[in-house]
């Protein structure tokens, strides 16, 4: 009997549920089942063997004649009045729905459910019992049901567009499909606090929900509806069904966020090997879900919107149904950003390409990585090369998943924003843009070079090629980069000298920071002049380090924002480094303090010349002077201030030769330590 609960429509009687013809012209008391075959309950002798499958049914003529088209026009066609047997294996709901149709022609009560209105519809066309042979036929009272009954309630509408599954094309023809998927869109979309009818609510253990267990679980008035609910519910559907509900919920407004968790949802509940992290194809004919082996499996129809996937298939046909899956899923998803997470777009990737999906598809899929490339984690980047390449992990496909990301970065860029919030800040996080989401890049970068330079299998152009992909500002620190290197030397231990070099290029040592520039000067796998190149770098920032420190000291005032800044700065330095620092400081004072005193002396010295020149000018104006002294005496003057200034070239050349043998030793110990 059917039974809406709370759902009944007001002002429709539609007899409880029970279908029966007005006239009877055989009296029977109803049907008997004899092993494969059904006998009508009557004294008068059956005239007509109908086979279906192989169900046999012992009927009547003239019952079946007055209600049924189709057997009045084969009867017509064959021209055969003694004509006893007919097969009509291809009645859409099998023996079931013939059996509830041969029983409304004898005039025999029929319950109509949520479970059989679908497969009675389809087969009363199939009959072609219509209001021409008789008022009130059996397609009438179907397409009633349906449509005031069955669409108007949330669970019928549900079981009605599950139980379509065995009978394509005669519910797509006859638009079950379609008016059951608007009806649930409607009312998926509607107010959570409107809504009156029961749903799962929480995901169960069965493959669909068991609704004579749900009465109570309708929400009452002062429960709150979580905006999920109808998720569980949704994901029972194959994926041809849930296409068409999701499709046809993206007109109605929802929100993409909420589209894309269901989305999600129903991944996890048919793509085990998603939550799996994606295992080899031995794994997919596991039986590690019964819900995508059960009704999966005994698909039949196509899904017409798909692109059809490469010819050399897998014979497996669980993962036939689960790139059918995969195809279906990537068409749907909605294309905002962050619709869904990268996490989950990247494992999609995984299994389209163990799976053989569709090229263009899989291209689709890698833009999409590519809008959100920045979300992603090492994990979900190691992917395995299902390609017969010669590289253990997929480094073309996360190349091109980079250059996805870069052309989005670009484009975003150079198109105009719009006036949404005011901020840069909030609008580079809507937009995904900006160098945060380069640098955080970056680093995913370095680390997967690391992970797969110790494949030796890598070569290293392609290790150079992804090194290279990103522009150099993406990079504050080139630590990662020089792990990598280092990861890939090792790895690859009979690289030549060149090979070597080359690889190195990569790498900027400036970005080094002391720890690296410390392990890289030990670091007998580098080539001599990189190391070369890493001393010098270090020298280069202790030298602009000394130097602001003592800007800083000397109480330079456009030094002061930096002292902050600075200290953070030596706080995060190595205790060698410090103390290599101190006695650095150290010697600056003792130079400073050598200078000083030079200093004093050589002004010393110049007040005792002074004196002296005074003193001989004095005593020489007392003399007679001719032609042959006075000469004497300007050579003689010009002979003093030449050695004059030689000793003060001299004093300056002594001093700076002596802070600089000071000096270069303790730094050179400094950079080693």
């Amino acid at each position: 009997m059917w039974d809406s609960e709370t759902e009944l429509v007001g002002g429709r009687d539609y007899g409880n549920g029970v279908l029966s013809s007005t006239k009877q012209s055989v009296k029977t008391d109803g049907f008997e089942l004899k092993g494969n075959s059904w006998y009508v309950a009557t004294d008068i002798p059956s005239d007509l063997l109908v086979q279906v499958g192989d169900v046999n049914f012992h009927l009547h003529k003239y019952p079946l004649l007055s209600r049924s088209g189709k057997i009045n026009r084969v009867m017509y066609e064959l021209r055969d009045p003694d004509l006893s047997k007919m097969v009509l294996d291809d009645v859409p709901g099998g023996p079931e729905a013939f059996e509830l149709a041969a029983k409304f022609c004898y005039g025999i009560a029929v319950d109509l459910t949520a479970a059989n209105i679908s497969g009675l519809r389809c087969a009363a066309e199939y009959l072609e019992m219509t209001e021409d042979l008789e008022e009130g036929n059996l397609i009438f009272k179907t397409e009633a049901f349906l449509s005031y009954v069955v669409l108007s309630s949330w669970r019928d509408s549900i079981v009605v567009l599950k139980s379509c599954e065995k009978l394509s094309p005669w519910a797509e023809n006859l638009q079950i499909v379609r008016r059951c998927s608007e009806s649930i869109a409607w009312k998926a979309c509607a107010n959570p606090k409107g809504i009156r009818w029961a749903y799962t609510g929480k995901p169960t253990k069965v493959s669909s929900p068991n609704w004579g267990d749900m009465k109570d679980s309708s929400p009452s008035r002062s429960q709150q509806v979580p905006p999920d609910w109808w998720f569980e519910d949704v994901s029972i559907l194959r994926i041809d069904h849930f296409v068409r509900v999701i499709t046809a919920i993206k007109v109605k407004g929802m929100r993409f966020e909420l589209i894309g968790a269901s989305i999600m949802h129903y991944a996890s509940k048919w793509l085990p090997g998603l939550i799996n992290e994606g295992t080899g194809a031995a794994d997919e004919g596991s039986n590690s879900s019964n819900s995508t082996s059960n009704s999966g499996s005994s698909w039949k129809g196509g899904l017409h919107m798909i692109v059809a996937g490469n010819k050399n298939e897998p014979a497996n046909v669980q993962a036939k149904n689960q790139r059918m899956i995969i195809e279906s899923l990537i068409s749907i998803i909605p294309p905002q950003k962050d619709s869904v997470s990268c996490s989950f777009l990247l494992r999609l990737l995984r299994m389209a390409n163990m799976l053989k999906v569709a090229p263009a598809l899989v291209t689709e899929l890698e833009k999409r990585v590519g809008m959100q490339f920045e979300q992603a984690t090492l994990a979900d980047l190691l992917i395995p090369s299902y390609n017969k390449c010669e590289t253990m992990y997929d480094v073309d496909l996360v190349q091109r998943l980079l250059e996805h990301f870069l052309i989005q970065e670009q484009t975003e860029i150079s198109s105009p924003r719009p006036q949404s919030f005011p901020g840069k800040h909030y609008d580079d996080l809507q937009r995904g843009t900006g160098p945060n989401a380069k640098m955080r890049v970056a680093r995913l970068v370095d680390s997967y070079l690391t992970e797969v330079s110790r494949d030796r299998s890598l070569s290293l152009t392609k290790f150079q090629v992804l090194a290279e992909a990103l522009p150099e500002s993406a990079r504050i620190c080139d630590d990662g980069l020089y792990r990598a290197i280092d990861s890939y030397l090792k790895a690859h231990p009979t690289l030549s000298e060149h090979e070597r070099k080359r690889l190195c290029r990569v790498m900027d040592c400036q970005k080094l920071s002391i720890d690296a520039c410390m392990h890289a000067a030990q670091n007998e796998r580098l080539p001599l002049r990189v190391v070369v190149q890493v001393l010098f770098s270090e020298q280069v920032k202790i030298s602009n380090a000394l130097a602001t420190s003592s800007l800083k000291e000397a109480g330079d005032s456009q030094f002061q924002p930096m002292v902050s800044n600075r200290k953070t700065l030596l706080e995060g330095t190595p205790q060698s480094f410090q103390e290599g620092w101190a006695a650095a400081k150290k010697d600056i004072n003792t130079v400073k303090f050598e200078l000083e005193s030079v200093k004093a002396k050589y002004v010393e010295l110049q007040h005792d010349m002074e004196n002296l020149q005074r003193q001989f000018d004095k005593m020489s104006k007392h003399k007679q002077t001719s032609a042959w002294s006075s000469g004497w005496k300007k050579l003689s003057k010009l002979t003093k201030n030449t050695n004059l200034e030689n000793q003060n070239i001299g004093l300056e050349h002594t001093t700076a030769a002596d802070q600089l043998s000071r000096k270069t030793p303790r730094r050179w110990r400094n950079s080693i330590s």
